[in-house]
């Protein structure tokens, strides 16, 4: 069996294969710049006005033309239940006994139910790559990005260290409590004393 310095053969951490550095007070830190994230409360576009509608487009369209290097994420405000509906529609075929199949019928009936619920939630995001840039600078930055939204109509904030880490986790799957998990890879397992 191979071992995870086998299979990656430099031995780079998780971070490393992303290019994260660290987090800084805006935003997270890369190898090609830092990295700012600005969570936009999404308008319901379904109960507005054609006319409405239009507007929000212009609004949106002035914002990619005014901020060159802006991008847009938008992803689940939830894990996604797939595999764990897989592991239950396949136990419930293995399981022989009914009234444990009927169970696990009910529990993949429920999980259904909740991600159907979950579905409509979304998460938008607008992300801006900062290179080249002191922390000055970035504030800087952020702070005129910031108000070239709000004057868009866009109801928006700089994501905070614990915002950014729930988002890479849902993005990445790993956990739907992200904001808990540790700055640095491992981090959770060193107990501050070096290996003799």
């Amino acid at each position: 069996m191979k071992t995870k310095k086998e299979k990656n053969k430099n031995g780079a951490s998780v971070q490393t294969l992303l290019g994260v550095k660290t987090f800084s007070e805006y935003g997270v830190v890369t190898s090609r710049g830092e990295m700012l994230y600005f969570h936009v409360t999404p308008s319901n576009i379904s109960v507005l006005s054609s006319a409405a509608v239009e507007s929000k487009v212009r609004q949106l369209t002035l914002v990619l033309s005014a901020i060159s290097d802006i991008g847009i994420l938008c992803l689940d405000s939830s894990e996604c239940f797939d595999e764990n509906k897989a592991y239950l529609a396949k136990r419930r075929e293995e399981e022989p006994n009914p009234k444990i199949k009927k169970l696990l019928g009910k529990d993949l009936k429920f999980l259904n139910e909740i991600q159907l619920e979950m579905s409509t939630s979304r998460q938008f995001l607008f992300f801006v790559r900062c290179r080249n840039m002191n922390p000055m600078q970035v504030f800087n930055y952020a702070n005129t990005i910031q108000k070239t939204l709000a004057e868009q109509g866009f109801d928006s904030h700089l994501m905070t260290k614990g915002e950014i880490k729930r988002f890479m986790a849902l993005y990445f799957g790993a956990s739907i409590q992200g904001e808990r998990l540790p700055d640095v890879d491992g981090a959770q397992y060193f107990d501050g004393k070096e290996e003799e």
